[in-house]
């Protein structure tokens, strides 16, 4: 979804009988010049998701971006978005180009394995880390994330045990944010005015029909 000139939208997932499910959430934030762009939405269903499986029996699911010839259905995102799920086998390796310039982060949600061929566990500083503990582990598990620096690839290898994670680039915008609720801006003074326009009931804007013909 593009929330553009103008979609007011929420989401409440239903999930199972029990009421739970998983799923994630990315936002890519829209550059100054194109914020107020057409708003448009589009419903992608996981038989729509084309999947690659590697001679290493590597799986990976294409939502956005390019893997060699196969492009994801989720496209003309202005940021140029790579969004990919893999899932690598033990003892197997995998390795994906990325875009110099571009940010690039890897989220991990099944198994563990080595990323960027580091297997020194004081390589990765993680949130909440315990730093005098000189037995930890130099695998990446469940639940981090790792930020990469700028490169041409991304490589994660594995030993006993599988690892899936969410692969996401894109390009930076390099603009100031600023934020409060649903709406993002580039400074305060916009915002003020998106919720002024709100509560006025001028918020949602909607493109002019076009009339074509002769006169």
């Amino acid at each position: 979804m593009t929330a553009g000139s103008g979609i007011i939208h929420q989401e409440m997932p239903k999930g199972d009988p029990a009421g739970v499910m998983g799923g994630f959430q990315l936002w890519a934030n829209l550059p100054a010049d194109r914020k107020m762009m057409d708003p448009r939405y589009r419903e992608v269903k996981a038989g729509q998701i084309p999947q690659i499986v590697s001679d290493a029996s590597v799986r990976t699911r294409i939502i956005a971006g390019r893997v060699g010839d196969v492009e994801g259905p989720v496209r003309d995102v202005v940021s140029d978005p790579l969004y990919v799920d893999v899932t690598v086998p033990p003892g197997s390796q995998y390795t994906h180009p990325t875009k110099q310039g571009h940010t690039a982060f890897a989220y991990v949600i099944e198994g563990n394995g080595y990323f960027c061929r580091q297997k020194d566990p004081f390589t990765y500083e993680m949130q909440g880390a315990n730093y005098f503990d000189m037995r930890r582990e130099p695998f990446v598990g469940n639940g981090v994330l790792v930020l990469f620096e700028d490169g041409d690839e991304v490589t994660v290898s594995t030993e006993s045990e599988p690892v899936r994670f969410l692969l996401v680039a894109g390009r930076p915008i390099g603009e100031p944010v600023a934020w409060y609720g649903p709406i993002v801006m580039n400074t305060e003074q916009e915002l003020r005015v998106a919720f002024e326009e709100y509560r006025d009931g001028a918020f949602v804007k909607r493109a002019q029909p076009r009339v074509s013909g002769r006169r």
